[in-house]
């Protein structure tokens, strides 16, 4: 079936599970002048963006392009994660949990680039 609209990707719905988890960690654990807490949050959207920018190009080539950057977002949080870890703002617990989604989010946008590069 061909997908009509970018909320119908998978890449799309994995990446939206990560920004769910570090929105609940970050009001949660992370005081108002924390610096990873803008860190976090600010670039947050981006994964998501990216793919939606991405499927609106109509072309597989920009696509991948906009999938990679979404990933590279991907691995920009969980090294945040890592930091708010090792300054004990996050527990091995929570750390687990949002490390468990971003590497989801992870496998599946580079399946989604896969997918559009048998495209080309």
């Amino acid at each position: 079936a061909k997908l009509t609209h970018f909320e119908e990707l998978e890449a799309w719905k994995a990446c939206r599970e990560v920004i769910s988890w570090v929105r609940k960690i970050t009001r949660q654990n992370f005081p108002k002048d924390y610096d990873l807490k803008d860190n976090m949050t600010e670039p947050l959207a981006l994964p998501t963006r990216n793919l939606a920018e991405g499927f609106g190009r109509h072309h597989h080539g920009e696509n991948i392009q906009y999938a990679r950057i979404s990933r590279g977002s991907l691995y920009e949080v969980w090294d945040d994660a890592i930091s708010a870890k090792e300054d004990g703002y996050l527990t091995a617990e929570e750390f687990s949990e949002g490390v468990k989604k971003i590497e989801t989010a992870i496998t599946i946008v580079n399946g989604y680039i896969r997918y559009l590069n048998s495209l080309l």
